[in-house]
């Protein structure tokens, strides 16, 4: 493993949002060196599609991409995404390319499809109260990765519920689509293994980032030019170069290229203790989650 040969770091503040285009999605990469982290294509209103031609064509062969979004669904809880369900898949590539199929027809990377399929259904908690029978009540099921980030003092959403403000269910469903698609041509740790070169993707989630900057769980929301400027200091960062109030999407993706520089070259990051290689094939992990 050679975490020192990636050059750009790219973070993906992404939306599941019904739709087309976002406000919500965001882009930005940052070099190596100190300079701060740019938006990429400022000013443009994002759609996945778009996000998915970016990585295709416009990435960078030496980069670290991180997407805020969960890149599987829990497995080792109860041995299976969708345990007593014949055709549940064995590995995460073959629940992204599950996704896809039922969605295919689905545009703008959409998961409706998915999420009110006649047998699928149960496994989620869906608007208007709707608990399907194996969604497993309380809080929902969870991956290992998601109990390593409550140690951290995080509060993660099961991926099996789609109910709230602060609910992460489709937008990581709708990630796999775009992982689906791009196929071979990226690397998505820990899913596979690092290559000894191209780019590589990772699951972030930027509450960690903005910890390791210096604010709490509680306030890792920056909404100003101030504040994120602040938070890419402690991350060895130069300013942003930005004024006045700004969007979280904005700040979550420049705070989290500039975590993802410093934290991509420490080691202890890409073992994590509870790390086995059939969870790395199966629910996959959290870059950062320990």
């Amino acid at each position: 493993m050679t975490p020192h040969r990636f050059g750009h770091f790219v973070a993906i503040d992404w939306s599941g949002a019904a739709g087309e285009r976002h406000n919500g999605i965001a882009l930005a990469i940052a070099a190596r060196g100190t300079a701060a982290p740019r938006i990429v294509h400022p000013g443009h209103r994002w759609s996945r599609t778009d996000v998915l031609a970016w990585l295709r064509d416009d990435l960078p062969e030496d980069a670290l991409v991180g997407m805020d979004l969960g890149i599987s669904l829990p497995f080792a809880d109860r041995g299976g995404f969708f345990p007593g369900w014949p055709q549940s898949p064995a590995t995460a590539r073959e629940l992204w390319a599950l996704v896809d199929a039922i969605c295919l027809a689905e545009p703008h990377l959409g998961v409706s499809a998915l999420v009110d399929h006649p047998e699928l259904s149960a496994w989620f908690r869906r608007h208007g109260a709707r608990e399907g029978s194996q969604f497993g009540g309380g809080m929902g099921r969870f991956r290992v990765t998601e109990a390593a980030q409550r140690r951290m003092g995080c509060k993660p959403y099961s991926n099996f519920n789609l109910v709230g403000a602060a609910q992460v269910g489709k937008s990581s469903l709708s990630g796999m689509r775009l992982l689906h698609r791009l196929g071979d041509d990226v690397a998505v740790w820990p899913v596979d293994e690092l290559p000894p070169r191209g780019p590589v993707i990772c699951e972030i989630y930027t509450t960690i980032a903005a910890m390791a900057a210096g604010r709490s769980a509680g306030r890792s929301k920056m909404r100003s030019a101030g504040d994120l400027d602040a938070a890419l200091q402690v991350l060895g960062s130069a300013p942003s170069g930005l004024a006045g109030p700004l969007d979280d999407h904005t700040c979550d993706a420049i705070a989290t290229a500039a975590w993802l520089r410093i934290a991509a070259h420490d080691p202890r990051l890409w073992q994590p203790r509870e790390l086995t290689a059939q969870i790395a094939r199966t629910e996959g992990w959290t870059f950062g989650a320990l």
